[in-house]
């Protein structure tokens, strides 16, 4: 099984609740492996399997909750 982690800025969160939404979405998400939200850094890490989900589906999850993300470059 491959893993790539991917490094998402987040903006529009305001509360620990913003972060705990956020990743249950994305861990609900398949070919999701595990996911952290940082309210305070703004930044979501999630490591994922490169085979079966890449970075847009990880937008557009976190964008389908009100919230705008961006994939930060390597």
């Amino acid at each position: 099984m491959s893993t790539t982690t991917y490094t998402l800025t987040v903006t529009g969160m305001h509360c620990g609740s913003c972060g705990l939404l956020i990743d249950e979405a994305i861990e609900e998400t398949a070919g999701v492996h595990r996911s952290h939200t940082s309210v305070r850094a703004g930044r979501t890490v999630v490591d994922a399997d490169p085979t079966v989900i890449d970075h847009h589906v990880l937008i557009a999850v976190i964008g389908t909750l009100g919230y705008t993300a961006r994939l930060e470059p390597a």
